[in-house]
């Protein structure tokens, strides 16, 4: 769909101020661009506003900020907000440090100063954009859409059913009943960060035990058939404070949280596998209400826990769907490009071309760079390199990966 005087209808969409903060820019509804911060500014995670990305997506695209059609943000900060409100009146006094570090974010952040842009700027709920983010690149015309993650505004796990260019959520799991939450308590729990070293916990997993889950179970998740859960709230601190659990966690788990980057025990790894069980267990229920509500074939998958690669498996092996697709970006960086196709399908009425492979291209949206300027590089820093052949690489890496060396590979877009 072309824009005023046949030009181009170029969308942003943005993620920020949380964690993981990205852009993506789509074109006539094309993917032409996404990045996160993080890979401009090397800090892990990074949740400020994305400057670097956005300034990368609209070179890649060519086109200046006065250009662009509509700009969309990835969650409704004013939802968000009365969240955070309401949350800290249900616990007042005691929620006052966490309501002053989350409260002011939502009110001072500026977009349009930020972006220096007088356009069209739109909002969509955060699981929306996780969700047209899992279905709108796939491969499928229609599929079911299960995101799940920690918080957006008040949902925290929802169902959805994509048709063509059109979704529709029609279940959600809502605040503060959380599968993201509850894992990312063990997470710190364990001695590792929030929203960062989940992959750890279900990396460490393996070398555990599940002799944990009924406690789980018993004390901590009530869970139905569908998946659906209520968190006891007398064990977590995420309501209130600035942690994840409290002292009523500890005497359960038997101590308190284990010490950042201390030596990881048998109760860690025991921990890990538990809750990766949980997790995996509700991961499944969902999956199989998703097939029920909706009567697809085919699943999307979005949000932060659909980053949990091992639960991913068991919903592939073990649920009712012939086909799984994941969005590679499921975290909240992944939701600036939700965004932006949801602005392109609902404010453009843009079509959507299906042809059995997925929009993203594999991924590979990012910057790349050419062999005279990464020479460039080398040179200006005074860098050793030696260059070799194709087939000299390979007999080269070959030969480190065979002796337990680790090789970081660059090529092509990020």
């Amino acid at each position: 769909m072309a824009g005023p005087n046949g030009a181009s209808t170029h969308i942003l969409g943005i993620s920020a101020f949380y964690h993981d903060s990205g852009a993506c820019m789509v074109r006539d509804g094309e993917i032409v661009a996404a990045a996160q911060e993080e890979r401009f500014s090397r800090i892990k995670g990074d949740a400020r506003f994305p400057a670097e990305a956005v300034r990368f997506c609209l070179e890649r695209a060519g086109v200046s900020i006065d250009e662009v059609s509509a700009v969309g943000f990835y969650d409704k900060p004013l939802l968000k907000f009365e969240r955070i409100l309401e949350t800290y009146l249900s616990v007042a006094p005691r929620g006052l440090r966490s309501f002053l570090k989350a409260g002011p974010l939502w009110i001072k952040e500026k977009l349009r100063e930020a972006l220096g842009y007088s356009g069209p700027l739109l909002f969509a709920e955060h699981h929306e954009s996780h969700a047209a983010s899992a279905f709108f690149p796939s491969p499928f015309q229609e599929a079911a859409i299960l995101t799940m993650d920690g918080v957006g505004e008040w949902a925290t796990a929802s169902i959805g059913i994509g048709r063509g260019s059109e979704l529709e959520l029609i279940r959600e799991l809502r605040w503060p009943d959380s599968l993201g939450l509850l894992y990312s308590a063990f997470t710190y729990y364990t001695g590792f960060k929030v929203n960062s070293g989940e992959y750890k916990v279900m990396g460490l997993a393996p070398y555990g035990e599940p002799k944990y889950v009924q406690t789980i179970l018993d004390h901590l998740v009530d869970l139905k058939e569908d998946g659906s859960f209520k968190l006891d709230q007398t064990y977590f601190n995420y309501l209130s404070g600035l942690t994840m659990t409290n002292g009523a966690f500890d005497a359960l788990f038997g101590g308190p949280p284990r010490r950042p980057e201390s030596r990881i025990t048998q109760r860690e790894m025991d921990l890990a596998r538990s809750v990766q069980d949980v997790c995996e267990e509700v991961m499944l229920r969902m999956a199989r209400t998703a097939h029920e509500l909706t009567g697809s074939s085919s699943l999307c998958l979005a949000g932060g826990v659909a980053l949990n690669c091992v639960g991913n498996g068991r919903i592939l092996r073990e649920g009712p769907f012939d086909d799984v697709w994941i969005q590679p970006a499921a975290g909240d960086a992944g939701g600036a490009l939700g965004v932006a196709q949801l602005i392109w399908h609902r404010r453009f009425s843009g079509s959507r071309s299906v042809n059995g492979r997925d929009a993203m291209r594999g991924g590979y949206l990012g910057p790349e760079f050419s062999e005279a300027e990464i020479l460039e590089i080398l040179e200006s820093h005074g860098a050793k390199y030696e260059r070799l052949s194709p087939e000299e690489k390979a007999k080269r890496v070959a030969g480190l990966l065979a002796e337990g060396n680790v090789v970081g590979w660059f090529n092509g877009r990020m």
